[in-house]
C-alpha cells in the first residue's frame, strides 16, 4: 500500500519539466556578475508582488531572517501574531541574528487574525531614550498554525496602515500567500500592498526542490543581498534552482485544486464525527484526544500527517489527487473508532 503523505505541501516532488528547464538553464555566477535565470525569477516574482526588486533565498527561514536583520536594530521589539512562524519556527533567528525581541498578539480577530486596534495598542508612542522601541511589525499569510486561514487584502491593509500611522516597518511572511490570493480571489501585490518586505515560498505549494524570494525595495534588496552573502547564502550557478522556481510559478492557476482537496478531505472527516473545520486554504486541523496514538495509527494505514498540538495537520498539495484525498478518506474510515475512542469510550472530539 502506497503511502499517502499529507504532512506538508513541501513533500512534493520536481516535475519532469521543472527537471528539463534544470538540466537547460542558461546560468553564470550569481555572485560575481548575476546568474540571467536567477535574475528571471526574481524581477518575475517581484513584479506580481508589486515590489521593486526581490532576492531569491534557499528557504523561507532565511528570507524571513534577512528581512528582521534589516528592518531591526539591536533590542528593538517587533510584533506578530501568536504562532508565528517567525516566533517559533525558526530556532530563535529574530533573536539570534536580529536581535530583536518579540512580542506575540493575540488572536482577537478570530484564528490566525489579530486586529488594527491590537496594533497601535502593542506599538505604544515614543518615550524617552531608556524606554522599549517597538519598530516592526511582522504579518504572516496564511497562518500555518492556526490552519491556513487567511487575511483578506482589505483585512491587510488596515493592518498595515495601522502600523505606518505608528512608525512601524512591516515584513510579510508570505510563505503561502499564493494561498491566500487564490482564496480571496484578489492579486498577489493587492495581498503584498504596503510591505515593506515580503517573502514568498516557491517549495510550498508550488512544488519546486527549494527557494524563496523576498521581495521590496531596491535598495532594501540590495542591502539584503549583502546579508544573504553573510549568512553564507551567496549562490553561484543558482539558475539550476531558479529555473525550477520559474516553472513551478506556472502551477499558480491550480492553487484552488489544492483548496478543493482540503475542503473535500474534511467534508470525509466530517461524516465519520471528527470535528474537521471548513478550511480556507489548504491546510487541515483535525483534533483528536491523543494525537501521538493517532499518528502511529494513521501510519499503519500509510497516511502520513504531523500533529500541531493537540490536532493532526492534513496539508493538501500538487502531488496529491483528489482520488487520493478519497482513498485517504475510506482508509481512514477503517480505522476511524481507533481515532476517536479513548479509554471513555466513543465521544465527541474536543
Amino acid at each position: 500500500m502506497r503511502p499517502l503523505d499529507f504532512r506538508s505541501d513541501t513533500v512534493t516532488r520536481p516535475t519532469a519539466g521543472m527537471r528539463k528547464a534544470m538540466a537547460e538553464a542558461e546560468v553564470g555566477d550569481d555572485v560575481l556578475d548575476r546568474d540571467p535565470t536567477m535574475d528571471r525569477l526574481e524581477r518575475r516574482v517581484a513584479g506580481l508582488l508589486g515590489k521593486e526588486a526581490g532576492l531569491w533565498t534557499p528557504s523561507g527561514c532565511m528570507a524571513n531572517g534577512i528581512a528582521l536583520m534589516l528592518h531591526l536594530k539591536r533590542g528593538e521589539r517587533f510584533l506578530a501574531p501568536a504562532q508565528a512562524h517567525v516566533l517559533g519556527s525558526e530556532l530563535g533567528t529574530a533573536a539570534w541574528l536580529a536581535q530583536g525581541m518579540p512580542e506575540a498578539l493575540p488572536w482577537e480577530a478570530g484564528p490566525g487574525r489579530i486586529t488594527p486596534m491590537q496594533v497601535w495598542r502593542a506599538a505604544g508612542a515614543p518615550g524617552p531614550y531608556y524606554t522599549l522601541r517597538t519598530t516592526l511589525l511582522c504579518l504572516e499569510n496564511t497562518h500555518n498554525f492556526a490552519g491556513g486561514t487567511c487575511l483578506s487584502a482589505a483585512e491587510h491593509r488596515e493592518l498595515v496602515e495601522q502600523a505606518q500611522g505608528r512608525n512601524l516597518k512591516v515584513h510579510l511572511d508570505g510563505a503561502r500567500l499564493w494561498h491566500a490570493a487564490a482564496a480571496q480571489g484578489a492579486s498577489l501585490d493587492a495581498m503584498a500592498w504596503g510591505a515593506d518586505t515580503v517573502s514568498v515560498c516557491l517549495s510550498k505549494g508550488l512544488g519546486a526542490p527549494m527557494g524563496s524570494v523576498l521581495c521590496g525595495g531596491r535598495d532594501l534588496i540590495e542591502d539584503a543581498r549583502r546579508i544573504r552573502k553573510m549568512l553564507g547564502g551567496g549562490v553561484r550557478q543558482g539558475g539550476v534552482m531558479a529555473a525550477a522556481g520559474l516553472e513551478a510559478l506556472d502551477y499558480l492557476p491550480r492553487i484552488p485544486e489544492d483548496h478543493e482537496k482540503a475542503r473535500r478531505l474534511a467534508d470525509g472527516l466530517r461524516s465519520m464525527g471528527f470535528k474537521a473545520p471548513v478550511p480556507e486554504t489548504n491546510i487541515l486541523l483535525v483534533p483528536v484526544p491523543d494525537a501521538p496514538s493517532a499518528l502511529a495509527i494513521l501510519e499503519e494505514a500509510r497516511v502520513r500527517v504531523l500533529p500541531v498540538g493537540s490536532a493532526l495537520r492534513f496539508i493538501t498539495h500538487r502531488d496529491l489527487t483528489l482520488a487520493d484525498v478519497d482513498e485517504a478518506v475510506e482508509r481512514i474510515r477503517g480505522i476511524s473508532d481507533r481515532l476517536v475512542t479513548t479509554w471513555e469510550g466513543v465521544r465527541p472530539m474536543i
